[in-house]
């Protein structure tokens, strides 16, 4: 075996050989010359390390320029294929940080491919032909829907909360709750970005007991502001409580500082009429007085990925003219993604018809029942090699919105009898559009309620070729 290897070894083919073989000519065209010459020589070193450990199963030379062209086309495909592509998300959660968050409404992907293919009005007044505002058109429609006197929009809502904290309390004190010293996604805590924006944090109340006076009882002579922090990513019951938004307005204006509402998920409408617990919503905040109100877009408006805020306009120009507003500002994809969402928003019905995360969210069970039962029905006629049924559970809001209020789903089970259940989703994932499902018990589970339309042909077919 030890001398086969040392023979095979001298004998590996060369790059330049390899790259003259009939069989990678297409990738040569493909992806280009050096591409593919760096992964022949990924692929050839692969081997001579198997060959050297002695970990190479009993072979030939020719089956060992076939098994190193293979893994050349495999690199070479992994490359000139897009990284951010389609998925299909069958595991249930709608906003699935991992998988993109919100999906886009088409009539934004439709703004994005019709207006912006070209050049596009970013920040130039078409009256005067001079500089504007980039997101002057975002303004408007967020004053329209929260009554807000301003707003504008920067990448993501760590970075609203730190710009604001930076401009209104650089070197100076914000009051909030330690209740709702949050840690979002990617361990990113609240603190730390209180801390990265010059504001001094101080902390009052309990973990699970905030009152009205905590807060005025803690103010100094160098208090810039109170922060409410919505938990949008958890929920603290039991004996709790938290002082009311009026309440905190009082106080922070009776003291002559600034009130800044972090609202997290940044719901447009009031969910609790749909059988949810309340959430707070940009245009409440407004009307109760809050200076500052900041949320995410994508999250329950259902947009790109940004971070929104809203208020007084004394404050938001502050806010503009911060040094660091250039660092976190956003460009054109996001501005139009988000123009063309909250547009839908100005007619609730249309919003709850055409935003994806809403539809989502509003999915009647009976439906979901229907198509999970359909897909079982398919599968469970093809497939000899698993146990198909259907079974009662429940799909997830995600990224930190609308927690413990889980939705009422019927999901697809699928218990493999010849590969264990990992073995199923990993293969599902390379899946030439790759199918996110969850695992529980042993079972791969499918939600219908996050697919979307055409996914479940492209399901189905996926576990016939892996199961079938």
């Amino acid at each position: 075996m030890a001398k086969q290897n040392e023979q095979l070894l001298r004998k590996l083919p060369s790059v330049e050989a390899l790259l003259k073989d009939p069989g990678l000519e297409s990738c040569t065209s493909g992806a280009g010359r050096k591409v593919v010459a760096n992964a022949i020589r990924e692929a050839v070193s692969e081997i001579r390390e198997l060959l050297t450990a002695q970990k190479m199963p009993e072979t030939d030379e020719g089956t060992i320029r076939q098994r190193i062209i293979a893994d050349t086309k495999h690199r070479v495909q992994a490359i000139i294929e897009p990284h951010y592509r389609r998925v299909i998300n069958a595991t249930g959660i709608i906003l699935h940080t991992g998988l993109g968050r919100a999906v886009l409404p088409s009539h934004a992907l439709q703004q994005i491919q019709e207006q912006l293919q070209g050049y596009s009005l970013l920040q130039l007044d078409i009256e005067t032909g001079k500089r504007s505002k980039r997101d002057e058109r975002i303004e408007w429609l967020l004053q329209q829907l929260t009554g807000a006197e301003a707003a504008t929009i920067v990448n993501n809502n760590a970075a609203a909360t730190s710009i604001v904290l930076n401009t209104i309390a650089k070197d100076k004190e914000v009051i909030v709750s330690r209740g709702q010293l949050v840690e979002i996604g990617g361990s990113f805590r609240l603190p730390d970005v209180m801390a990265f924006s010059g504001a001094k944090l101080v902390e009052v109340g309990t973990t699970n007991k905030t009152h009205a006076y905590d807060y005025a009882n803690a103010i100094t002579e160098n208090t810039a502001a109170i922060l409410r922090v919505h938990p949008s990513n958890y929920k603290i019951q039991g004996f709790s409580s938290e002082a009311a938004l009026d309440e905190l307005v009082d106080i922070a204006h009776t003291h002559g500082l600034i009130m800044i509402d972090d609202v997290g998920a940044g719901a447009l409408i009031d969910f609790s009429r749909f059988g949810f617990e309340p959430e707070p919503t940009l245009a409440e905040s407004i009307s109760k007085g809050a200076d500052i109100v900041t949320a995410s877009a994508d999250k329950l408006i259902g947009a790109s990925q940004g971070g929104i805020i809203l208020g007084k306009a004394k404050l938001i120009n502050a806010i503009r003219n911060n040094q660091f507003a250039r660092i976190v500002r956003v460009g054109k994809l996001t501005l139009a993604a988000l123009e063309a969402t909250l547009k839908l928003f100005l007619d609730e019905s249309i919003a709850l018809c055409q935003v994806p995360t809403l539809q989502m969210l509003m999915r009647d069970l009976s439906n979901v029942t229907d198509e999970a039962r359909r897909i079982a029905s398919q599968l469970t006629k093809r497939i000899s090699d698993a146990a198909v049924t259907t079974i009662s559970g429940f799909s997830q809001m995600g990224s930190g919105s609308l927690p413990t209020q889980n939705l009422a789903t019927t999901l697809v089970a699928i218990r493999p009898e010849k590969i264990s259940a990992t073995s199923l989703t990993k293969q599902l994932r390379h899946y030439s559009t790759p199918i996110f499902t969850r695992i529980q018990n042993e079972q791969v589970l499918i939600d219908p309620r996050t697919l979307r339309d055409g996914d479940d042909k492209i399901l189905i077919e996926a576990l016939l070729n892996i199961l079938g």
